[in-house]
């Protein structure tokens, strides 16, 4: 359950969800993260289109939020954009888009990345046993949210508590949440944000005054 390389038979797709409002070095560093270290050939940004946990709270369009999302991975050519939960109609659930993605990659092996506090929820999301048995996870940890214990996954997953992988390595702790105040309160973003992300948010006047509900 380390961040052990995965063999290498077939291409290897990392899949990092998130509402990306907006993206920031944070998401791109738990992206490299996981390629490094577990040699992935690329990792795909996956917007959410209207995300369950969050439904009710303000969002930014999703179509502004995918050229955020854009203008954040141009120029690596290991990171990448999935638009699939944009495309689709309803709730965004994970375990829908990697069955989509599935589809549309048929030779390559999934993997889901995340950070410790998402995988702390885990059983708030919809069907997660499904979800590890479509694609390995990649986790992440995030201050406050220590990575189980290896003995705590067995008891809850079993044997499929070996496709969970721990990923070691330097803890950024950002938040879109963070961004967006700093942006509200006239506070500096450079260093946190890609700067095309950053002219993005300023040719968009983005969060300046709250966001109306999605």
């Amino acid at each position: 359950m380390g961040g052990r390389r995965l063999s290498r038979i077939g291409t290897v797709i990392g899949v990092l969800g998130g509402t990306f409002d907006p993206p920031h070095i944070g998401h791109l560093w738990l992206a490299t993260l996981a390629a490094d270290a577990l040699d992935l050939d690329r990792v795909l940004l996956m917007p959410a289109a209207q995300p369950p946990h969050k439904r009710g709270q303000p969002l930014t369009s999703a179509a502004i939020r995918l050229q955020l999302t854009a203008a954040a991975v141009e120029g690596d050519d290991r990171l990448g954009v999935s638009a699939i939960e944009l495309q689709r109609p309803g709730s965004s659930y994970t375990v829908d888009s990697l069955a989509e993605l599935a589809r549309e990659h048929p030779d390559a092996r999934l993997v889901l990345v995340m950070a410790s506090d998402q995988l702390a929820v885990i059983d708030t999301w919809h069907e997660p046993d499904h979800l590890l048995a479509q694609a390995e996870w990649a986790v992440a940890e995030r201050p406050g949210f220590a990575f189980p214990a290896a003995a705590a996954l067995r008891a809850r997953f079993g044997a499929a508590a070996g496709r969970i992988h721990r990923l070691d390595g330097p803890v950024l702790d950002l938040s879109s949440s963070l961004i967006r105040g700093r942006v509200a309160a006239g506070r500096a973003i450079r260093y946190l944000v890609p700067r095309p992300v950053e002219d993005l948010i300023e040719v968009h006047g983005l969060y300046r005054a709250p966001i109306r509900p999605a």
